[in-house]
């Protein structure tokens, strides 16, 4: 393992989805307080099986996860969710039937102590919620509905946010935008963010360290600079006349 102390850790970690299915073989993994943390590779390299671990929606086979160097795996993603791990899935992250505002307050459910304020908060942060606070939240754009997913999150006060392919389905302006505000987030609140994410060229300009997943393996880690110049990074996943050259945010509409 990595030497040096984090906030959040995975050690040795074997998970899968069956008895003698082995999509994390051993995979190891540190992010430090208040760090940007990318976790990239092609499909079925094990990178969202790798955050449901953490979020104790899958148990590992072998490994273990500590917060803080307290051990969190196998534990109940509610009560890893109170610890101040919040998971910010793919897929099926809002409930569509529901209003913006009925959406934060099931964020809050975890701890509903003070849900009112918290929710007043996130609509000062989040006006672009505010405007649409008694719509359903099936009626949003894509880019207000990852808003109002990462939103929901922030409803349990977190130390580390979870994200799992923040842009899918985003054009690049509307995702510049996106990760323009997970910045933010970490900039103004001191977020932790760990986040797997298939668009390179964001993770690349917005954070401190990448892990590059292949086939349930760390293959390479390290800055995005690093990274990016990586032969063998570089060869597979970026294309030799790769270059960092982010959509502008101020462009985007959500």
């Amino acid at each position: 393992m990595t030497g040096g102390a984090g906030l959040l850790a995975a050690e040795g970690l074997v998970a899968g989805y069956t008895a003698t299915d082995e999509i994390l073989k051993s995979v190891d993994l540190i992010v430090k307080d208040r760090e940007i943390v990318s976790i990239i590779g092609p499909n079925g390299a094990g990178k969202s099986t790798l955050l449901r671990v953490i979020a104790g929606l899958l148990v590992p086979r072998h490994g273990s996860v500590r917060l803080n160097g307290v051990p969190i795996h196998g534990r109940q993603p509610r009560e890893i969710s109170a610890l101040g791990v919040a998971f910010v899935p793919q897929e099926q992250n809002v409930f569509p039937t529901m209003t913006v505002r009925e959406n934060l307050e099931m964020g809050g459910y975890v701890d509903s102590r003070g849900s009112r304020a918290k929710i007043d908060a996130i609509f000062t942060r989040f006006p672009q919620l505010a405007d649409k606070r008694r719509h359903a939240a099936r009626t949003l754009s894509g880019g207000q509905r990852q808003i109002l997913s990462m939103a929901m999150a922030l409803m349990v006060e977190p130390v580390v946010l979870l994200l799992d392919e923040p842009s899918a389905g985003l054009d690049p302006s509307a995702a510049a935008l996106l990760f323009s505000l997970t910045k933010q987030l970490h900039r103004d609140l001191g977020l932790t963010v760990l986040l797997v994410e298939h668009y390179v060229r964001a993770v690349l300009e917005h954070c401190d360290l990448v892990h590059v997943l292949s086939r349930g393996e760390v293959v390479a880690v390290g800055t995005p600079d690093e990274v990016a110049n990586h032969p063998d990074v570089r060869s597979e996943y970026l294309g030799p006349d790769f270059e960092i050259v982010l959509a502008d945010p101020t462009e985007a509409e959500v």
